[in-house]
């Protein structure tokens, strides 16, 4: 591929400048968007608290985190405008505009009939989806989940590393490292999806043959939880009403830049923390969302 291709496939900051809905001076928490993230198994309950932190501090006006653990705390203590429920009461809820599965799911049998749920019942046939994590790795092992997904009437986006990316392709991580706009497009149309490839340079690819290639990040985001933090941000634009494509291409450069900012200011690349990501995100999304 030549330059100029290359290019053509490019985000750009000016791409986003009118990505986001306007908020009106009449806004209200439920006209902003209603997000849930579904998680947290035992030991893991950070990656749902980081993922619903940015899906709160990116603007969506009501979110939820759900975890499967037994010991799951009953008030996030750090942000408590994040309203905690079981994974069974959020199926109830009939406000959610986006849902997120994954961070910290885990692959109990309980994560499995979770997955299950969300993927056959009415409201999550119809409600846009993200999935990440664990859940694609129970996709990837479960030929009754991928069936299930792939026949999804609501748009999905998924999320997979270089590792998730293989199980879900049945390749090597070689194969992948080594063609990655291919394995995203892959992704995209054998699941009927919208695919982020993180990584280098992260992937953004369409189940319609499209693709676009993210310049921003640096290596501040090699660190636990930043993976969460983007799963959070991108179902978060979703709810806010971001075409689940269009939130994908926004979260991703988003994201990485607010690590670039972060390494701009002299923090990081060493020791930045996925928590200083997602504060920085929401600088970014703010002053993306200003421009007239």
């Amino acid at each position: 591929m030549d330059n100029r291709q290359a290019d053509q496939h490019l985000l750009v900051e000016s791409m986003f400048y009118h990505a986001l809905p306007p908020r009106h001076r009449d806004a209200h928490k439920g006209s902003c968007g209603s997000v849930a993230i579904i998680g947290g198994d035992d030991s893991m309950l950070g990656a749902v608290l980081l993922a619903a932190r940015a899906a709160l501090l990116s603007g969506a006006g009501r979110v939820y985190a759900a975890m499967l653990s037994k010991n799951a705390p009953a008030v996030d203590v750090n942000q408590p405008e994040i309203m905690v429920r079981t994974p069974a009461a959020l199926a109830h809820l009939k406000q959610l505009d986006c849902v997120a599965i994954g961070p910290g799911l885990g692959r109990s049998v309980a994560a499995i009939e979770l997955l299950i749920l969300w993927l056959t019942e009415p409201a999550g046939q119809d409600m846009p989806m993200v999935l990440d994590a664990d859940a694609l790795n129970l996709i990837a092992e479960h030929a009754h989940l991928a069936k299930l997904l792939k026949s999804r009437r609501a748009q999905t986006v998924i999320t997979p590393h270089v590792g998730e990316a293989a199980r879900l392709l049945g390749s090597g991580t070689e194969f992948v490292l080594n063609n990655r706009v291919d394995a995203a497009l892959s992704l995209a149309a054998a699941f009927n999806v919208s695919c982020v490839l993180k990584g280098a340079g992260s992937i953004c690819a369409h189940h319609d043959g499209t693709y676009f290639v993210n310049g921003t990040g640096n290596p501040a985001l090699a660190s636990g939880g930043t993976g969460d933090v983007l799963t959070g941000l991108i179902a978060s634009l979703i709810a806010q009403g971001v075409a689940p494509l269009d939130a994908a291409k926004l979260g991703v450069f988003a994201h990485g830049l607010a690590a670039d900012n972060l390494v701009a200011k002299g923090i990081g690349p060493r020791g930045v923390t996925a928590s200083e990501v997602l504060r920085e995100v929401r600088h970014v999304v703010n002053r993306l969302s200003s421009h007239d």
